[in-house]
């Protein structure tokens, strides 16, 4: 079995039971599983060889797309922190264990159940089964170019590489490569976790995207804060109002009270959209 392995292979259909046809291959019998579907005994199949995780010699017809020359999405099933992330890819009755080796050493980045990975197979001088997960080089093989054109989108990501210098992430939806950095990002952030990014910049050099997962500032505030906001900008960047303002100028200007003005500007204060002097505050363009 083992120059068989992880190979797609034509063998002959030789026996069958209940639920399996067996067929041979240089003296190798596999199961394939009626499921699958119809064959006569006689008959040659195509299929993708391997073992099960009972170690039973396996021939499945299911289209695969991660082998060992080519890499492929699968879905972390589980998580062992022993072991690794095992990841189904459409092997009947098998999952592929991403060796814990391969995954970063900080083990808050691991995937955890549901998240996606793009790898290929590899076999080890055991002839054991595993998951090699794709580097940088192979994510600039697989995408293509970014354009100059999509400010504000919002796009879905997966986090394929995680540095000190930011996280870089593919765009299944668009082919194409992002970057966030870490002043963009919100929370732990896992290998294999999809999000929603928003485009706030185009990298020239290597046609990518520049992403953050924050929301933008309207976004963000309430809206006593978006009509102080949008006042600002009618009167030129400056209003004679501040935090401490009269509650009865307040109120005649905006209609609302000097607690949620001043609610309101510390919003805006926290997002580094105004700053007030001793007459008023300013907006920051």
């Amino acid at each position: 079995m083992n120059n068989l392995l992880a190979r797609f292979i034509s063998a002959l259909v030789t026996d069958e039971n209940e639920d399996y046809y067996f067929v041979q291959k240089d003296g190798v019998t596999l199961a394939l599983a009626k499921s699958e579907g119809t064959h006569e005994i006689g008959e040659v199949v195509r299929g993708f060889a391997y073992e099960d995780k009972s170690s039973k010699a396996r021939l499945t017809t299911v289209p695969q797309t991660v082998t060992q020359e080519s890499y492929g999405w699968g879905q972390v099933v589980d998580v062992r922190r022993d072991l690794g992330a095992f990841i189904a890819t459409g092997l009947p009755e098998k999952d592929i264990v991403v060796s814990l080796d391969d995954l970063p050493l900080d083990k808050s980045q691991w995937p955890k159940n549901g998240d996606q990975l793009y790898i290929k197979l590899t076999l080890d001088n055991k002839k054991r089964l595993w998951g090699h997960l794709a580097w940088a080089e192979d994510f600039l093989k697989l995408a293509g170019q970014a354009y100059d054109n999509m400010q504000n989108q919002s796009l879905r990501a997966i986090v394929y590489r995680i540095k000190e210098s930011g996280i870089f992430v593919y765009l299944p939806d668009n082919n194409m490569l992002g970057f966030i950095h870490p002043s963009e990002v919100l929370g732990q952030i896992r290998i294999g976790q999809e999000m929603q990014a928003r485009v706030i910049g185009f990298n020239v050099r290597n046609k990518s995207l520049n992403l953050s997962m924050r929301p933008r500032v309207f976004e963000m505030l309430d809206a006593d804060g978006q009509m102080i906001l949008a006042y600002l900008e009618n009167v030129g960047g400056y209003m004679f109002y501040n935090d401490k303002s009269s509650p009865e100028d307040i109120k005649s200007t905006f209609g609302i009270s000097k607690g949620a003005f001043k609610k309101a500007l510390g919003g805006l204060l926290k997002v580094r959209k105004i700053k007030q002097d001793a007459d008023g505050t300013k907006l920051i363009k």
